[in-house]
């Protein structure tokens, strides 16, 4: 019985002092990704194509990002100036990755987002030349 009762105690003590194994950069992370989720801080996204080297877009503004890996791609919810939200799908592939920058500052309107598009990855039209 005494033999019980200490493994039952030394695995309780082993399990909190797992869970005191918590660093200054944990918690940062955590509290940095719950303000952004809540819409406090502006994030620029940006979707690039590997094989070329491409911008495919970017896209800035308060949002919360979700990566479903289930469905291969970023869920992307942005709050506007009414306080509406609207949500955005980017599919992701192989060759697409993303890179998410917080850029909060004071000089950017709190409730406007921008969605800009690389022109060359719509319309690929080469120009040829005859001499």
């Amino acid at each position: 019985m005494n033999k019980k009762i200490i493994a039952l105690v030394t695995v309780v003590l082993i399990s909190l002092s797992l869970t005191a194994c918590d660093t200054q950069a944990n918690r940062v992370s955590y509290n940095l990704s719950q303000e952004a989720d809540n819409f406090n801080n502006v994030r620029q996204i940006t979707v690039i194509n590997c094989l070329k080297g491409d911008v495919l877009f970017q896209m800035t503004g308060k949002i919360s990002i979700t990566a479903d890996t289930a469905d291969n791609q970023l869920e992307i919810i942005v709050e506007d100036e009414a306080g509406n939200y609207k949500k955005h799908f980017i599919g992701l592939s192989d060759n697409v990755t993303y890179v998410v920058e917080d850029i909060t500052s004071s000089d950017v309107n709190n409730y406007k987002y921008s969605l800009n598009f690389n022109p060359k990855m719509w319309l690929p039209y080469d120009i040829e030349t005859i001499d």
